[in-house]
């Protein structure tokens, strides 16, 4: 395991002193002066004080080194505009062209080959024990050439329990965060494989050990800011290789972003942030809640504000539809030349379910109550409600009757005991 560099957690929020301290103990001046760092972030989809971050760290070295720049990493989420970039580092336009004028803006470009480099191949056989002997291929790697015009990457991310690795966070803001669409689909479907509920809140899943295998191949110089996050502000903040980093705050995002329930429920309301703008996204409120849905129940997203299934993705999602993992297994001649990271997502939204004999069955309903219209809901596969008919209250502090309410969904996991 590679080293930890500094750590600090709390049974509250740090200070910003604390972090500040923690940053310039991570980031000597002496160390930077002169050079290149390339701070790679998440997008809006992730809650996390990015900002409070990006500013710790340009107040230790952003005057000493040579640049400072910020590249988004999208994974396939859709470009932010310089606005939105200001407003994930908690900035105005204003400061950006004062005080952070010399900080370069980059969207990573995972469908532009000019703005990829190859570095090279998984080969099959590493891959078959990556995977445990699911599969056996070689899969090219291939990541942002900017990475390459630093001296060092800086990634700063939250750690949350995630759908398809397990835990988020480390180099998965290097693959798929800025790389190309191979490895993203391997994996995202190799997850897929294994399934969501036996991946998700797991840390050394084969997703895991296949991320940080490409990750290793990136040749710059990588330090890592993990974040575990609670209520907005940090709970504990790790600095290191990303390896290192990520291995702690996911140790700590298990016992902050885990909540474990007695029983299972049949109905269950899970309302969408506003951060999740589009389907791709938003259907974490049903990775994150599958787990405790009963057998035969029903899971309504709630987000009337969401219209889009994916900006990206949607023409190929309304093409193939969301089923269960083995509709396509089964039928893999008739899918396997689509991305396999669209057919993985449409996995995780549908959930678990059989598909024998050319009759899929559900083992749960997904309903969305959105601002997706109903036939476009019936196109896709999945339940509609029409969301004005729902009264929240309805829904709330009725668990005892096997009804539950999440009024906030997406980041934490619920799990039986």
């Amino acid at each position: 395991m590679s080293p930890l560099h500094s750590s600090i957690a709390s049974a509250g929020l740090l200070s910003p002193d604390e972090v500040s301290a923690l940053v310039a103990q991570a980031l000597p001046v002496a160390d930077y002066r002169g050079r290149r760092l390339l701070l790679i972030i998440p997008d809006g989809t992730r809650t996390a004080p990015i900002g409070q971050m990006f500013k710790a760290i340009f107040a230790q070295v952003g005057e000493a080194c040579a640049a400072l720049d910020i590249l988004v990493a999208l994974g396939t989420h859709p470009a932010m505009s310089e606005e939105a970039i200001c407003g994930r580092l908690d900035i105005t336009l204003e400061e950006r062209r004062s005080r952070y004028a010399k900080v370069q803006f980059y969207n990573h470009e995972w469908d532009n080959p000019a703005a990829l480099r190859h570095l090279g191949h998984i080969p099959a056989e590493e891959i078959r024990q990556l995977s445990e002997g699911r599969f056996a291929m070689d899969v090219p790697v291939t990541v942002n050439a900017r990475v390459f015009d630093y001296d060092q990457l800086v990634i700063v991310g939250p750690v949350f329990p995630h759908e398809v690795v397990g835990f988020s966070g480390g180099y998965k803001y290097l693959f798929p965060g800025v790389s190309g669409a191979e490895i993203l689909n391997f994996f995202h479907w190799l997850g897929a494989v294994i399934t969501t509920v036996g991946v998700i809140g797991q840390k050394w899943t084969p997703v895991r050990r296949v991320v940080d295998r490409a990750g290793a191949m990136v040749p710059t110089p990588k330090l890592c800011f993990a974040l575990t996050v609670k209520d907005g502000g940090l709970a504990g903040l790790f600095a290191g290789a990303p390896e290192a980093a990520w291995d702690a705050a996911a140790d700590l995002s298990a016992r902050t972003h885990i909540v474990w329930k007695e029983r299972a429920y049949h109905t269950i309301l899970s309302v969408a942030p506003p951060m999740y703008d589009e389907l791709w996204v938003g259907a974490k409120c049903m990775y994150k809640l599958e787990p405790v849905l009963a057998e035969g129940g029903e899971l309504i997203i709630y987000a009337p504000h969401l219209h889009e299934v994916s900006v990206v993705h949607g023409h190929l999602i309304r093409q193939v539809g969301y089923h269960c993992r083995d509709y396509f297994l089964k039928q893999w001649d008739q899918f396997k030349h689509l991305p396999w990271g669209t057919l993985a997502h449409s996995t995780h939204v549908f959930g678990q379910g059989t598909y024998e004999n050319g009759v899929e069955k559900a083992r749960a309903r997904v309903t969305l109550a959105t601002g997706i219209s109903e036939a476009e809901c019936r196109q896709i596969n999945l339940g509609y409600r029409d969301w004005r008919t729902l009264r929240l209250e309805d829904y709330q502090n009725r668990e005892a009757e096997g009804v539950l309410y999440v009024p906030k969904a997406g980041e934490t996991l619920f799990r039986l005991k």
